[in-house]
């Protein structure tokens, strides 16, 4: 079966300070992006969407994507600004740059954040159930949160309640999670324990979301403060799973997740990958 890898590179990088999603993780140039694209190519899947801004469309393909087009068929989706009431320039978010590639991708696909390193497994893990996902037969990789914190200042993530047998029952999404995993959630100040599964932003979804995110981007218009308020991915799916319209199996990994929030986080992404490139574990990239 065909599978798509959609990437989300239409992020600002405000905190970060420029066009992160090109920042170079090696000596030789390669980016997160890269090994991302490797391990997923690795896995099974044959074709690779990146979402990207129209703004930064030339530099993007230029620094990262002509590259990763010769080893693997890619096309481009540009995450719609025209939508914006006047005076926002960042986008609605997550869910709307999905819903932006309903005209393109046609198979069942696995979604990412372009500045985060998820490791081999997950993408293997998700390739396998979408070859045999029926409609609304999500999938998620959940990782411990304490593999996926920042030492350079405070990040937002998906906190996930499963079930026993291995399914997402609810998320809510976290913000200003500290380094020893203090935050405040559920409207309470406490630490959330270090093996708390939380997502990442990888999804192994059917088409049907489309859909779903399109009912769900009717009423967001209709309802949020549009000069603020973002439309999250995570949070379509949880109202999907909650609704019956959806499920989705959970696959842990107990891999340490890398990512750019901050230009803090450089050197210890460059010091993992370079670990990972000496195990071998990307001979011919």
């Amino acid at each position: 079966m065909n599978t798509t890898l959609v990437i989300m590179a239409a992020g600002m990088g405000s905190r970060f300070g420029g066009l992160k999603q090109a920042q170079a993780v090696t000596d030789d140039g390669k980016g997160i992006l890269d090994f991302s694209v490797f391990d997923a190519k690795k896995a099974g899947f044959d074709k690779v969407v990146f979402i990207i801004r129209k703004d930064v469309e030339e530099e993007f393909k230029e620094l990262i994507g002509n590259r990763i087009a010769k080893t693997i068929d890619v096309d481009y989706v540009i995450q719609d600004t025209s939508v914006l009431p006047e005076g926002r320039t960042k986008p609605f978010g997550t869910g709307h740059a999905i819903l932006c590639c309903k005209d393109v991708v046609k198979t069942p696909f696995c979604i990412i954040n372009a500045d985060d390193y998820y490791g081999c497994h997950a993408f293997i893990e998700v390739e396998k159930h979408l070859e045999n996902a029926k409609k609304g037969e999500y999938a998620m990789v959940a990782y411990q949160m304490g593999n996926t914190l920042s030492k350079n200042g405070t990040v937002t993530r998906g906190v996930c309640s499963l079930s026993k047998d291995g399914y997402l029952q609810s998320i809510e999404e976290v913000q200003k999670i500290d380094s020893t995993g203090h935050c405040v959630y559920q409207g309470k100040e406490g630490t959330l324990p270090a093996t708390t599964p939380v997502s990442m932003n990888l999804w192994g979804l059917t088409t049907d979301i489309f859909d779903i995110l399109e009912e769900e981007y009717a009423k967001f218009l209709k309802t949020a403060d549009l000069m603020k308020d973002e439309f999250y991915i995570p949070l379509v799916i949880g109202d999907a799973v909650k609704n019956g319209k959806a499920t989705v199996k959970a696959y842990i990994n107990k891999d340490v997740w890398h990512g750019i929030t901050y230009r803090e986080d450089l050197p210890e992404v460059k010091e993992a990958i370079a670990g990972y490139v000496k195990a071998g574990l990307y001979e011919g990239l």
